[in-house]
């Protein structure tokens, strides 16, 4: 993957509701590893389901983002999750 791009794709798509790895709509539903885990969502699987087809106030990108583009930001999140958004 891509961690760069995924990184540009972050900052332009997901970054309103999720800088720093947070959740400004659901403040329990984060990015960081303990909140990914807890919710089943700490697999690049899961991260690149939910990017296609969103979730409740999450939009789907299916259709907006590409394939490579969803993979590359999907590694980028589970890198900074174990990172604990530190950077």
């Amino acid at each position: 993957a891509d961690l760069a791009n995924g990184a540009k794709v972050f900052s332009g798509n997901c970054a309103a509701c999720h800088m720093g790895g947070g959740n400004v709509v659901m403040a329990n539903k984060t990015l960081k590893k303990e909140a990914l885990e807890q919710f089943g969502m700490y697999s690049e699987e899961a991260i690149i389901y939910q990017v296609q087809h969103g979730k409740n106030a999450m939009p789907a990108f299916a259709g907006r983002l590409t394939d490579e583009q969803i993979q590359n930001v999907a590694a980028y999140v589970l890198d900074q999750a174990a990172k604990g958004w530190a950077g």
